[in-house]
C-alpha cells in the first residue's frame, strides 16, 4: 500500500515548535534558520490541509488541529525514545522534578509508588526548591509550581486546582469575628511567598476589601515555614486544602469564604529544555492522580 503522507521529518520539527511555543527558539535548538523552520511548517500545513499554529502575545499557540496532531505524535516519539535507549543498552531515563518539600510531602510522595511501578525505566529525582523560578539554570526538567499560572518563563499546564484562602490561628479567627474583615485585615501581618507576589492584592479584590500597604509584610518563601509561622501567630497567609490536617486539628482556621478560584498547582516546563519523553509520561501520570 503506498504511503500518502511524506513529511514525517517535519512532524518532529512540529513537536519542537509546539514545545517551545516559538519558531525562533525551536530553530535555535535544532540549529536551523527561522526561515527554514517556517518553510517546513508551511509545507506540512499544505500537505495536511489545515493550520497548525496561530500567533499570540506569548509567541505561537496550537490550533485545535495542531493540538490533535501533537497528541497523536507525542506517544509515538516517547516509544521511539524508549526503543532507542533499549538498543543502546540504557534502560533508565532520569527525570528531575522541581517541587517544594511542602507539596512533595503533603500530596506527591504518597502517590509516587504508582508512577515508579508504571514506569520502571524512569529514574525519578525530586529536587527540593523554594523559589521555583530559573528552572533551566537549576537543571529541572519540569516543576510543580503554586499560584495563578500567569508566568512567562516556561510552558504552563494546569494540573491541580486548589483555590487559595486566608488562614490563621485561633487568635486571628477571634480578631476577624470581633472586628470584621475590613478592620481586622489592617491589624494582621500578611505573609507572602515572595516579594513581588500579587496574591494578597488579588484576594483583597475578590473579597471587595481596600488594598493594604506592604509595610507590615513578612516574606517567607518556604511554605512549610510559612505554615508554622501562621500557627505560631506571626501573621496570616493564603493557603489551600493541603493544610487539611491543621484545619482538622484546629491548629489553623479558614478566615473567610472568599478564595482565589484560579489558584492551584501547575506544571511548568522550561521552554529551552530538550524534548524528554519522560516529562510527557510524568505529566500524563500526574493528570490521572
Amino acid at each position: 500500500m503506498p504511503v500518502e503522507f511524506r513529511h514525517h521529518d517535519s512532524l518532529r520539527l512540529f513537536a519542537e515548535i509546539a514545545h517551545y511555543r516559538s519558531f525562533s527558539d525551536a530553530a535555535e535548538a535544532l540549529n536551523m534558520t527561522k526561515g527554514a523552520v517556517s518553510y517546513q511548517v508551511k509545507t506540512l500545513e499544505m500537505d495536511l490541509g489545515f493550520a497548525l499554529f496561530q500567533r499570540s502575545a506569548r509567541g505561537v499557540e496550537l490550533t485545535p488541529g495542531g493540538l490533535k496532531l501533537l497528541a497523536a505524535c507525542q506517544d509515538h516519539y516517547e516509544e521511539i525514545e524508549v526503543g532507542v535507549l533499549a538498543l543502546k543498552g540504557l534502560s533508565t531515563r532520569t527525570l528531575t522534578v522541581g517541587v517544594s518539600t511542602y507539596f512533595a510531602a503533603r500530596w506527591l510522595s504518597p502517590r509516587l509508588m504508582s508512577f515508579m511501578q508504571e514506569h520502571p525505566d524512569i529514574q525519578l529525582r525530586l529536587q527540593p526548591m523554594i523559589r521555583l523560578f530559573d528552572l533551566e539554570a537549576q537543571g529541572v526538567d519540569i516543576a510543580i509550581r503554586w499560584g495563578s499560572g500567569q508566568w512567562g518563563d516556561g510552558d504552563v499546564t494546569p494540573f491541580l486546582p486548589c483555590p487559595a484562602f486566608p488562614a490563621g490561628n485561633a487568635a486571628a479567627l477571634e480578631t476577624v469575628e470581633r472586628l470584621g474583615w475590613e478592620q481586622a485585615v489592617s491589624t494582621f501581618t500578611l505573609l507572602r511567598d515572595h516579594d513581588d507576589s500579587d496574591a494578597w492584592t488579588d484576594w483583597l479584590n475578590v473579597a471587595g476589601l481596600p488594598h493594604q500597604t506592604r509595610r507590615d509584610t513578612l516574606i517567607i518563601p518556604d511554605p512549610n515555614v510559612r505554615v508554622q509561622a501562621v500557627t505560631d501567630g506571626q501573621g496570616i497567609a493564603l493557603m489551600d486544602t493541603l493544610i487539611e490536617r491543621e484545619l482538622t486539628e484546629k491548629k489553623l482556621f479558614r478566615l473567610s469564604p472568599h478564595a482565589l478560584q484560579d489558584y492551584g498547582y501547575f506544571l511548568v516546563r522550561p521552554r529551552k529544555a530538550a524534548y524528554n519523553g519522560s516529562v510527557a509520561a510524568f505529566s500524563r501520570w500526574l493528570q490521572t492522580q
